[in-house]
């Protein structure tokens, strides 16, 4: 059960920076950012939310259910969101 819910923490965590990472990015915009844009700004902060404590767990730098785990989660996902959005700006 505590892995699942984790998993699922992860999955929010992640989508919730990535989409906002999308929006909240400063520069000249004309318009809001498309569904399709923020799905793939979801996804991507997910995906990176996940590997980075995948890789911070595996490395030995935390272990499960850390702080050191949830906030490289939510800079791992940020820092790809921001990434993502200067790409694609």
């Amino acid at each position: 059960m505590g892995v699942a819910m984790g998993l699922l923490a992860f999955l929010v965590i992640g989508g919730l920076t990535g989409a906002f990472a999308l929006v909240f990015y400063p520069g000249a915009r004309s318009a809001k950012p498309s569904a399709k844009k923020l799905l793939m700004g979801a996804i991507i902060g997910c995906l990176s939310a996940l590997t980075s404590s995948y890789l911070g767990q595996f490395t030995g730098l935390f272990q499960s259910g850390q702080m050191l785990e949830w906030l490289s989660a939510i800079g791992a996902s940020c820092l790809v969101g921001c990434l993502y959005a200067a790409v694609n700006h």
